[in-house]
């Protein structure tokens, strides 16, 4: 099972602005050439195929691509590579955030 993780500045105590604006994310993924933008997520199961409907910036990690979904203010990953989490460190820095279990 993958962990989840939320970066926000709920707790951070730099933080100017305590949500992080879709905005601001769309503007920050932009400038990384490895994220693309998508309002829905397929996920294809071995029976069943669900979308969700949402923002996501989505890494394109070898074959796989990484969701990252902004919601309410914050971002959210779960942890299927160990890759993803220096990644997520550098996003939270960069967008002076915390990062939060759960």
């Amino acid at each position: 099972m993958n962990q989840r993780f939320r970066i926000t500045r709920s707790m951070h105590p730099d933080a100017t602005d305590q949500e992080i604006s879709l905005e601001e994310c769309q503007d920050y993924f932009s400038s990384k050439a490895d994220f693309t933008y998508q309002t829905v997520l397929t996920v294809k199961g071995e029976e069943s195929t669900m979308s969700i409907k949402g923002d996501f910036f989505m890494w394109q990690y070898g074959e796989a691509l990484i969701p990252f979904r902004h919601y309410m203010g914050e971002l959210y990953v779960a942890i299927s590579h160990q890759e993803i989490v220096p990644l997520m460190m550098e996003i939270a820095t960069d967008l002076r955030a915390d990062i939060v279990e759960g």
